[in-house]
């Protein structure tokens, strides 16, 4: 039985008024079914691992592409989207407006901007233009009547910059500007997440979980987070996969390591 997109929007919001919950990054209709059977309860896009499954280096997929994938992910699966919007594929306020309404109409629950310019002699926009185009996320979001939720994205750590002060300083200014759920992806410390999570308080936190952590959910939930994302990391476990089969096969001649993969049995009937 499918479930109307506004049931998802208020499911999708509903599970950041309290407690932790695991939000994962598929890629495809496939991953997005697998991830709805082990019982999560919201999905959210990943750019880096669809551009992978295209052939492409993250950051290379542009507007429509991104638009395209979100309307195919919000009807492969029942759950709750929330959508990688990156920064939002314009350079003006207008356009912002413009491009976040497109978004909120494939569907989705919920949806990030970020910060990051992609220039690496300046990776961060200054905190000023960064605040304005939340506002216009903010704007469209209140235009469109829906119930999606703005996410506003600090990049510092991701992209070289990684000075706390001013991560929570930008979060800060992303709230006020109308981000309902602030992201700093890259923050692994237990000091820096309390950090964060207390200056932010009492809006919710999203914590990547991508690489080198020792924290668990039930660690993180006791920190303040309120959801957990996994980025590229579940496509980049199945990229792994992938080569180290193929490199063996290429390298040797056997066909081993096929012997341990999932049978075509199991996966046809996840499928069904």
């Amino acid at each position: 039985m499918k479930i109307s997109i506004d049931e998802k929007r208020k499911k999708f919001r509903a599970l950041h008024e309290e407690g932790c919950f695991i939000l994962p990054n598929p890629w495809d209709a496939g991953s997005a079914k697998i991830l709805e059977q082990l019982g999560y309860k919201a999905l959210a896009t990943t750019s880096s691992g669809y551009a992978w499954s295209c052939g492409k280096a993250d950051g290379q997929l542009d507007r429509d592409e991104t638009l395209a994938h979100l309307r195919y992910m919000v009807q492969s699966t029942n759950l709750p989207i929330n959508a990688d919007f990156e920064s939002g594929f314009s350079d003006t306020t207008q356009g912002i407006i413009e491009n976040v309404l497109m978004a909120i109409d494939t569907g989705i629950a919920g949806l990030s901007i970020e910060d990051s310019t992609g220039n690496t002699e300046k990776p961060l926009r200054d905190i000023s233009d960064a605040v304005e185009r939340i506002r216009a996320a903010r704007v469209a979001i209140d235009q469109s009547g829906t119930n999606v939720m703005l996410i506003g994205r600090a990049e510092n750590f991701f992209v070289g910059a990684p000075d706390l002060e001013d991560t929570i300083n930008r979060l800060k200014a992303y709230s006020e500007a109308g981000a309902d759920c602030l992201y700093a992806p890259g923050i692994k410390t237990r000091e820096q997440i309390i950090a964060v999570v207390n200056a932010i308080s009492p809006k919710p936190v999203n914590v990547l979980i991508g690489w080198d952590s020792d924290l668990t959910a039930v660690e993180l939930a006791d920190l303040g987070v309120r959801r957990i994302s996994l980025g590229g990391a579940l496509a980049r476990s199945a990229w792994d996969g992938f080569i180290k089969t193929a490199s063996a096969i290429a390298e040797s001649g056997h066909f081993h390591s096929l012997n341990t993969s999932v049978s075509s049995g199991d996966l046809n009937n996840r499928f069904k």
